[in-house]
């Protein structure tokens, strides 16, 4: 795991350092449905976004989709073959970062995907993640990058979605040894240590987990 997570951090770490250049959004609101939602759920999903359907821009998310983003990190069985969690994303104002609420998601906290967004190049939104029950929630970061995209207008390139969907998933897997709300932690505390120390190796990043762990009082 501790493998892993290294990949994920060096990989993470660049790109926040040098390709992903945060855009602003502007004033707009995206939704992303599942595509396997039923017409009750798709209903249900809104009515929590406390949105209507002539207020926000709708997308779908297809399980084609999920599994574009996320073969490379889980096993098929694991992403399953409906589409079905869905997002709201909207703007927030200048210097308030990213602000994430979870409904029905189970693998996934409003930290880990704050982490993973911010990875991907997302700054200054607010998400809501919902299930009509409970999901994991892994592919819901794929919702909210394609949202995002289309909010802003500036599409999430590939190399950025990648490092966030790693980011997300080993932060979940480390959750489930640690505690989810610890390997959130420490995975913001490792990849800060990161980038302000210019850390690139193995070795330097590994050192660097090993401090943050210390640090949070994480064995």
């Amino acid at each position: 795991k501790k493998r892993n997570l290294i990949a994920a951090l060096l990989c993470s770490a660049c790109l926040v350092a040098g390709s992903v250049n945060p855009v602003m959004a502007d004033a707009a609101r995206v939704v992303t449905l599942g595509a396997d939602l039923t017409d009750a759920q798709k209903q249900t999903m809104m009515k929590y976004f406390n949105v209507s359907s002539d207020q926000v821009q709708i997308m779908t998310i297809t399980n084609q989709d999920e599994h574009d983003y996320l073969d490379s990190y889980l096993d098929s069985s694991v992403i399953g073959s409906k589409a079905l969690s869905s997002v709201k994303i909207e703007e927030a104002d200048a210097g308030s970062g990213i602000s994430v609420e979870t409904h029905n998601i189970s693998f996934c906290t409003s930290e880990m995907y704050s982490n993973a967004l911010a990875t991907a190049g997302v700054s200054d939104a607010t998400v809501t993640v919902a299930g009509p029950f409970q999901l994991s929630g892994t592919a819901a970061l794929v919702g909210a990058m394609k949202a995002y995209g289309a909010m802003t207008g500036d599409t999430v390139d590939q190399e950025s979605a990648d490092a966030a969907t790693n980011e997300l998933v080993v932060t979940g897997e480390l959750g489930e040894s640690i505690g989810k709300v610890e390997a959130a932690q420490l995975v913001a505390l490792v990849k800060n240590k990161v980038l302000s120390g210019d850390l690139s190796s193995d070795a330097q990043i590994e050192k660097a987990i090993e401090d943050a762990a210390k640090e949070l009082g994480i064995t």
